[in-house]
């Protein structure tokens, strides 16, 4: 180890190959080994060695985890330090592994890779003296004159001033001292950088500066920031006197030539800048007085209470929740209606009523900034798109958008919260929305709010009453917070199937807008614009691989869905999607043999043998035809099947409304010899049961004006005769005031022997006098007739003002007649009118006495 006077390593080095740390000369650092080569090196090198020369190894960093690349040499550092290891520990838990302490002697650089197995040997060249990190200095020993030593006489007095700021009391400390002033002032920036607190990059910038005068520039900024950092800490937490100097916190390794340790300040919380960072949050979360007043109560309670107590972690969640909420932090509203309407144009097709509602607030909030937020309440059947609306206006007004989903809630503290008394309390979904969102004016969508239960926790809808009042959510309290908040700036959008089921009061404070369904030529644009190209994205697909013309759009349509929205639609849409997939993923399709004559989409029968088909490359793009259809959809689910239903007398169609649209309803009757009775079946509800016996009271005291008879010929319809009223569908409740026209034609056909029109549907309440009254839902039975294909509806006199809903081409298609009795209704619904009204027989007209 010895050359011309001076010490010197070995030609050929062992190299230990580590990334967790970076051993610097004159450090000493402990390295866990555990990958293959590593552990080679050590139980044949170190462990078997007997020689000091056989303890000194190379230690080279690297970025990359060896153990996880054994079988590759990973890319080596170009520079390393030779180390002597002082000790090896080895072990087997959790995995077998060395512990190394190896002190760091000079750096080296590889001149070439002798072998990589079973450990990398390598030819290295000595960079460092040796002799300069073992040698004490001393009097008068010097860096060099010039730039270099100004450069190790200013890193000299840095390091002074940083031991001017520690506990010289501390072992750790004293020993620093002892090095400071024992070593050689080029040793310093490689000592003090394995010291003091730096990063691995930062070490490896020193490793690198082969030269002096690189190495203190490269050293001098790392010791600069400790010390400014040390100071700030000083100045911040305002130490007393006898607490400036920071501990050392010792690091796993030891101090040289033994050990190593680092100038890290201790990680201990101090409750007085914890309680000083709220109390700034606080001042400045810009909250109102009481809120202010009541902050400031609790944080001086929390700054009496030890952290120990259980009251400590609430008071602290209570506290950081009121500075996160925001009191005074709004968005400001995108006022542009050219902007809005074209956006909003773009999201939906149709939806007018919509759509001028939010323009009207647009247009209002233009001449007055102050407009309380409305409340507004989308009802409709599913998949009419109340919820992307409700997103969409957000998307308009530039505002923040959350959805509360209210289906199935039946705890009124998920509203109002818990009261902080409880264990594992917490805001309500207001409160918690808003602190999500961070502004104070965001656009919240209450969705299902017909859906809300009650248990014995309270009834979520009582509380929502405050909620979408704008007279009283200006000042809404949370039991949890306990503090008023302004919701007045909330724009908040609540969606429902049906108002029956949402309590008065709650529906009172709601502006409510009916979202009807779609007609046939709504979902083709529907489909066209948004659904197609929407699930051809979602497929991977492209418009030159497949294309679904009108035709086949509207046969999905009428043969494949029967619904208010377009949900299934867009699912009979993905089905289709997903077949061609396959078709375009094997790349070919499926043709006869034999045959010239290929389906146009490449969907063959499936029916046929394997041996009659052969595989031809695809055709595209695959164009989807009523074959197709049938391939991949199957056979039609629903067929115009009105016609064929109306061939007997006895049978008329009604009109009906549930909270998933309008439908379609058969009335059939029937008769038999009997005692008069009269049998009910279809799971009637008591309304619909009320209208049947009003029917056949009306018929029966009418029989002779409208020549009803019974089965042998006798003025009574029920004299020796059982009628049998029966609504088909019998597994689904039926209930409501609207079938009592459709149950006097049908009792009319059966006694009369006549046929009711096959094209004529009827909806409406009667009175004993024969009056129609006026029933709801009026848009969307039309739209079922409609997609039903009926050509004459009868309605209600008294709603001829709800057709100017419909669709202008809708009413173009169909026939209305608005009938104020049961004259005109038997009259409309029979071929050539109905014998015995009002058409043949005129009747008396009668002056009030009044």
């Amino acid at each position: 180890m010895t050359s011309g006077g001076g010490i010197q390593i070995p030609s050929r080095l062992p190299l230990l190959l580590t990334h967790e740390g970076v051993l610097l000369p004159g450090s000493t650092v402990r390295f866990s080994v555990d990958s293959p080569r590593n552990m080679h090196l050590v139980s044949q090198r170190l462990l078997k060695g007997t020689s000091l020369k056989s303890t000194i190894i190379g230690v080279i960093p690297n970025t990359r985890d060896p153990e996880r690349d054994s079988d590759e040499l990973p890319t080596l550092h170009k520079i390393g330090t030779a180390g002597i290891a002082v000790q090896v520990v080895g072990s087997n838990w959790p995995k077998p592994h060395y512990t190394l302490l190896i002190t760091g002697l000079c750096r080296f650089s590889v001149s070439s890779l002798l072998k990589e197995r079973p450990f990398v040997l390598a030819e290295v060249k000595q960079l460092d003296k040796l002799e300069q990190y073992t040698t004490p200095a001393r009097e008068g020993v010097t860096a060099e004159d010039g730039e270099l030593g100004e450069l190790s006489q200013k890193f000299y007095q840095a390091a002074v001033q940083l031991l001017g700021m520690l506990d010289m009391s501390v072992p750790v400390v004293a020993k620093f001292r002892r090095l400071l002033d024992s070593l050689p002032r080029e040793t310093l920036p490689d000592v003090v950088a394995s010291m003091i607190r730096t990063s691995n990059k930062e070490k490896l910038q020193v490793l690198d500066a082969v030269s002096l005068e690189e190495r203190f520039k490269k050293a001098l900024p790392m010791l600069t920031r400790q010390i400014e950092g040390l100071k700030l800490l000083q100045k911040t937490r305002k130490m007393s006197p006898d607490h400036e100097n920071r501990v050392l916190s010792v690091r796993k390794g030891g101090v040289f030539p033994g050990r190593q340790f680092s100038l890290e300040e201790e990680d201990e919380d101090d409750d007085g800048d914890d309680t000083a960072a709220i109390e700034r949050k606080v001042h400045g979360a810009n909250m109102p007085e009481a809120a202010l007043r009541i902050c400031l109560k609790e944080l001086k309670r929390l700054k009496k209470m030890p952290q120990s107590m259980p009251e400590y972690a609430l008071t602290r969640n209570y506290l950081d929740l009121m500075v996160e909420l925001p009191w005074s932090k709004s968005t400001k509203d995108c006022l542009d209606i050219r902007a809005a309407r074209t956006l909003l144009d773009n999201d939906h097709y149709a939806m007018d009523k919509l759509k001028r509602r939010v323009l009207e607030y647009l247009a209002v909030r233009q001449l007055k900034t102050s407009l309380k937020g409305p409340i507004l309440c989308f009802v409709g059947p599913p998949g009419v798109g109340k919820t992307s609306v409700g997103r969409s206006i957000a998307r308009t007004l530039g505002r923040e958008f959350h959805r509360i989903a209210l289906g199935g809630v039946c705890d009124q503290s998920d509203i109002r919260g818990h009261r902080r008394t409880y264990v594992g309390s917490m805001p309500g979904r207001i409160i918690n929305g808003l602190k999500t969102v961070g502004v104070n004016n965001p656009v919240f969508l209450l969705d299902e709010v017909d859906k809300l239960g009650k248990s014995l926790q309270g009834d979520p809808a009582a509380a929502l009453l405050e909620v979408l009042d704008p007279e009283q959510n200006h000042s809404f309290t949370d039991h949890y917070l306990n503090v008023a908040f302004d919701l007045s700036q909330v724009l908040f959008i609540a969606t429902a199937n049906t108002t029956a089921t949402i309590p008065p009061a709650l529906l009172d404070r709601m502006e409510v807008l009916q979202v009807p369904g779609y007609t046939q030529e709504e979902k083709v644009e529907i489909a066209h614009r948004h659904l197609i190209p929407n699930q051809l994205e979602q497929h991977g697909l492209t418009p030159q691989q497949l294309q679904i013309p009108q035709e086949s759009t509207q046969d999905i349509i009428s043969r494949y869905t029967r619904e208010a929205g377009v949900r299934s639609l867009e699912r009979k849409i993905g089905a289709i999607c997903r077949a061609v997939a396959v078709k375009v993923a094997e790349g070919h399709k499926v043709t006869k043999r034999d045959s010239k004559c290929t389906t146009g989409s490449g969907f063959a029968e499936h029916s046929l043998p394997a041996a009659s088909y052969k595989v031809s490359p695809p055709e595209m793009p695959i164009v989807i035809d009523h074959s197709a259809l049938k391939d991949i959809l199957g056979p039609p689910l629903f067929e115009m099947e009105v016609s064929e239903r109306l061939t007997l007398p006895g049978v008329a169609l009604g009109l009906a409304w549930t909270p998933l649209g309008g439908e379609i309803m058969f009335v059939e009757a029937s008769r038999m010899e009997g005692e008069g009775q009269l049998t009910l079946t279809g799971q009637l509800g008591d309304v619909m049961k009320e209208s049947a016996h009003l029917a056949i009271s009306w018929l029966r005291a009418n029989a002779k004006t409208y020549q009803l008879t019974n089965m042998v010929g006798g003025p009574d319809p029920l004299d020796g005769t059982d009628i049998h009223l029966h609504f088909p569908a019998g597994a689904v409740t039926k209930d409501g005031p609207s079938a009592g026209v459709t149950i006097v034609t049908c009792l009319a056909s059966l006694f009369s022997r006549r046929l009711v029109r096959s094209d004529v549907a009827m909806t409406g309440e009667i009175t004993l006098r024969g009056l129609v009254l006026p029933v709801g839902g009026i848009k969307d039975k039309v739209l079922a007739a409609h997609r039903a294909g009926v050509k004459r509806v009868i309605l209600p006199k008294r709603n001829e003002k709800d057709l100017e809903e419909l669709p202008a081409n809708v009413r173009a298609e169909l026939d209305f007649v608005t009938a104020g009795n049961l004259d005109e209704v038997l009259n409309a619904a029979f071929d050539g009118g109905f014998p015995g009204t009002a058409s043949t027989h005129a009747r008396p007209q009668l002056t009030s006495k009044l």
